[in-house]
């Protein structure tokens, strides 16, 4: 029973990641505004069926590594800092290490990374649940924050800074390889500034 379990979880994870790439590959040559579900269905050779039972619509399949990412947060990846040190500046430090990671597995694929940046930058609805997407990263560091410790006031705003260097970085990096470095670029900067004397 165990094995036909397993044998159903890998068609589903296959087919799952048919549609993905088939959505990615449409998205390349349509644009997304063009590409409809049954496109994707068709392409990716699943019923419709089959693609709502893995995405609700075909904006959440443009992000579907960024969830199972997100999943991927976990408090055993908080970098450690002294117990007796709540601060915002030490939430910071302790989530830099988890952002440092998902960035890095962001730009595994480079040109795949570069295709996503175009394709959410060239349509407004997909900025919006890019958008939408991060502060759920923002509120899951909050979250494993607040579970190591720290106050939820601490915790919040040190996952909305995070995010801001992530931001800021993606923004002005100039290609997917530099990211990792210009994410701890920006935390760097951000966490001088508490030690800076005025």
């Amino acid at each position: 029973m165990t094995s036909a379990l397993s044998l159903i979880e890998r068609k589903q994870q296959a087919a799952r990641e048919r549609i993905v790439r088939a959505a990615a590959d449409l998205f390349a040559e349509r644009g997304f505004d063009s590409v409809s579900v049954s496109d994707i269905a068709e392409r990716a050779e699943v019923g419709r069926t089959t693609f709502f039972r893995h995405f609700g619509d075909k904006q959440e399949v443009v992000f579907a590594r960024e969830e199972a990412l997100l999943s991927a947060l976990t408090a055993e990846g908080l970098g450690a800092v002294p117990s007796d040190d709540r601060s915002v500046r030490a939430a910071l430090q302790a989530v830099q290490p988890l952002v440092l990671q998902l960035t890095e597995r962001i730009t595994e694929d480079p040109e795949e990374h570069r295709r996503h940046e175009q394709l959410v930058e060239g349509s407004i609805e997909l900025r919006g649940r890019s958008a939408a997407k991060a502060q759920l990263i923002a509120r899951r560091l909050g979250d494993l924050l607040v579970d190591a410790g720290w106050d939820e006031g601490a915790a919040r705003l040190a996952g909305q800074i995070a995010l801001a260097c992530s931001a800021a970085a993606r923004a002005s990096s100039d290609r997917p390889a530099a990211l990792v470095r210009d994410t701890r670029a920006a935390f760097a900067q951000v966490l001088d500034l508490g030690t800076q004397r005025s």
